[in-house]
């Protein structure tokens, strides 16, 4: 049996979103219910070792990956709520094995072909769309470190004077914002790629090169490229130039599919029990649009590796190694080149001393993950069609299996030689504090969301630092620093490095993201509770109007408001009211937003302006103050004005700092 210890683990949502216990309601709360995707025990898989291969020996063959796999894969997936599921290993210039699991269509109790069903593998589409970029690198029609102005029909709207190279966009380094908007389309709808990347583009928050930022929107972009330079749409390309190459005859960008292929998609499901969902109309086609088989994507890792089952090479042996080397170094990137980096196209990592290149896709229902082991000559798929239970159980598997291939199969560990101690605890106290992630929204209300995205890093007496969560696993990870401001996980494959600039820490990577340094100001241990105990205020203040009515009538109290000052009262109601609508319409175009629904700018004009109304409450409210002040209308009522004024004031705050009120629409 392979174990380890997981006691540092606890539960992670999906796509990064991390729970925290907040102190009360509204927008913030809700987008954390949302972030956290669903609820429920702790899902952790246990992988058996077949009983005739010790685990420390196991020789990669088919006969051992078939039964270590069959062994444990049905068990595991049954435990975590998921459907149906494939797995393709290569080695050694061919497919080992492809090995499908579960359902691909519960109704009609169809098994999963790991050759016949095909999957949507999200973001694992932008391997191929790298590789399709680096086909016309080679053909000497776009080059890495060029303008991308240069091969686009429009100009590409920017904040710093810095270019945007292809090279940027390949390594999510041209420091664009998250984009939400029009991610999904309905059934049917034809996509238009220059339309997607054209029309309200995300805003470019940090220099190019500088910090990574995963970014669809980039990946959206050179595709289009692709399409632009090309005279063909990418689609074509792609099939033409990759898939067709490298014998990926089940596979396609196409949306809806071909009819040939059409009836082959597996079913997407939410969870266990719930009915199939509908076909995902993806917008960012090159970011996160392919189909394929895992047999498909088995074919696709060897021609990454230069050996294709299809009619010719899909790239020559120089243009995968550029492919598969990191993009920038430090002269660019700083301290934070000292970690794992991006190369065009791949996230770059290592595990037991291994150096692994890889890439995890999400769709709403299917959820990938594939890594390569070049110097192994090996590479493992693994796709599934639903969530799980919890919404979070596929990034735990699919973590697992990873870790428990590469351990089983390549052992061994990290070499503990260069291995700080002088520095460890001076070092580890600097990078104590509150982080978020680089991949984030600033420009509109969403960003609110990233409040419960937040990372904390804790000094630990032993000279380690304690990351909680971390963004590969979504759980705690125990870092060890091996150089100086390089830090690597304590069992497992994560690395982190920091960029320090005049003794502050600026940016830390990851393997799978740039933490920055929060606004002390309005991360969320300062901006929650200044939101919740507003919006607890102007809740009970709603409510006592009526409490109050029905009081006054029965005790035949008469109105004590004079009528000078009248105006003030019914104007701060007003803005009460406005503040706790307004509110309760962020979380609606939330959820609706996080549910891939898109609400129009007129719709979100509207409630910026009853935002805006509420925010201007202040005036009355303060008047209101003033005025009970004044009269000496006595102790209850000097507490509840100010309470009513200071609520105001912290939720306008609230929606000042995070573009409820004057941000942009474009989300």
């Amino acid at each position: 049996m392979i174990t380890r210890d997981r006691t540092r683990q606890s539960p992670h949502p999906r796509h990064g979103g991390r729970h925290r216990p907040l102190a009360a309601l509204a927008v913030a709360g809700a987008l954390a219910v949302l972030a956290t995707g669903c609820g429920g025990a702790e899902f952790e898989p246990t992988f058996e070792s077949p009983a005739s291969t010790p685990e420390d020996t196991a020789d990669l063959t088919e006969k051992d990956v078939n039964a270590w796999l069959d062994e444990n894969m049905p068990a595991a997936l049954e435990e975590a709520g998921i459907i149906g599921g494939a797995v393709s290993v290569v080695h050694d210039g061919e497919i080992l094995t492809a090995r499908g699991y579960g359902h691909s269509d519960v109704a009609k109790e169809e098994p999963v072909d790991p050759d016949e069903t095909l999957f949507r593998p999200g973001s694992v589409s932008k391997t191929v769309t790298a590789t399709a970029v680096m086909h016309m690198v080679e053909a000497g029609e776009i080059d890495l470190d060029t303008d991308v102005n240069e091969y686009l029909d429009f100009e590409l709207e920017k904040s710093f004077d810095e270019d945007v190279t292809v090279r940027h966009l390949l390594s999510h380094t041209a420091g664009f914002e998250e984009k939400v908007a029009g991610m999904f389309q309905a059934p049917g709808t034809e996509v238009d790629l220059r339309e997607v990347v054209s029309e309200d583009p995300p805003e470019q928050v940090y220099e190019p090169g500088t910090t990574p930022a995963y970014s669809n929107y980039g990946y959206d972009l050179v595709g289009y490229i692709v399409e632009n330079v090309s005279g063909m749409s990418f689609e074509e390309y792609a099939e033409q130039n990759v898939l067709e190459p490298a014998g990926m005859d089940s596979s396609s960008f196409e949306q809806p599919l071909p009819k040939e292929l059409e009836s082959r998609l597996s079913e997407g499901y939410a969870a266990e029990g719930e009915p199939p969902e509908d076909f995902e109309n993806i917008a960012d086609i090159p970011a996160g649009a392919l189909t394929a088989s895992a047999t498909d994507m088995g074919r696709f890792m060897l021609a990454q590796m230069g050996d294709t089952q299809g009619p010719s090479p899909v790239l020559a042996p120089e243009t995968l190694s550029t492919m598969h080397e990191p993009a920038l170094g430090s002269e660019s990137l700083g301290g934070l080149a000292d970690g794992h980096r991006m190369t065009p196209g791949f996230f770059e990592e290592h595990r037991n001393g291994n150096r692994i290149y890889g890439h995890g896709g999400d769709t709403n229902w299917f959820h990938s993950h594939m890594q390569i082991f070049p110097d192994q000559e090996t590479g493992i798929f693994f796709t599934m069609n639903s969530s799980g239970n919890p919404g979070s159980a596929n990034v735990t598997l699919r973590t697992a299996l990873m870790e428990e291939f590469a351990d089983r199969y390549f052992p061994g560990a990290e070499s503990g030689e260069g291995e700080v101690e002088s520095t460890a605890s001076e070092h580890a106290a600097m990078l104590e504090g509150t982080y978020a992630n680089s991949r984030s929204i600033h420009s509109n209300f969403l960003s609110a969301l990233y409040l419960v995205n937040e990372h904390q890093i804790t000094a630990q007496e032993d000279g380690t630092i304690l990351l909680e969560p971390s963004p590969t696993t979504g759980k705690p990870a125990v870092f060890e620093e091996v150089e100086p401001w390089v830090w690597r996980e304590v069992d497992g494959g994560s690395t982190m490095a920091a960029r320090v600039v005049d003794g502050e820490v600026e940016a830390i990577g990851t393997t799978a993201s740039t933490l920055m340094p929060a606004d002390p100001v309005t991360q969320s241990s300062v901006s929650l509770p200044i939101m919740g105990a507003s919006l607890v205020v102007l809740l009970l203040t709603i409510v006592s109007w009526p409490i109050g009515a029905i009081v006054r009538k029965v005790r035949s109290l008469p109105k004590r408001d004079p009528a000078a000052r009248r105006w003030a009262r019914v104007l701060t109601r007003a803005a009460v009211t406005a503040t706790v609508l307004a509110y309760a319409a962020w979380v609606s175009v939330g959820m609706l937003a996080m549910g891939g629904q898109d609400t129009p700018f007129a719709v979100l004009e509207v409630i910026q302006g009853i935002q805006t109304l509420g925010l201007f409450g202040v005036i009355p409210a303060g008047v209101v103050l003033y005025d009970n002040i004044r009269r000496g209308a006595g102790w209850k009522r000097y507490v509840g004005s100010a309470l009513v004024l200071l609520a105001l004031l912290g939720s306008g705050w609230f929606a000042a700092n995070f573009a409820m009120v004057a941000g942009s629409v474009s989300y």
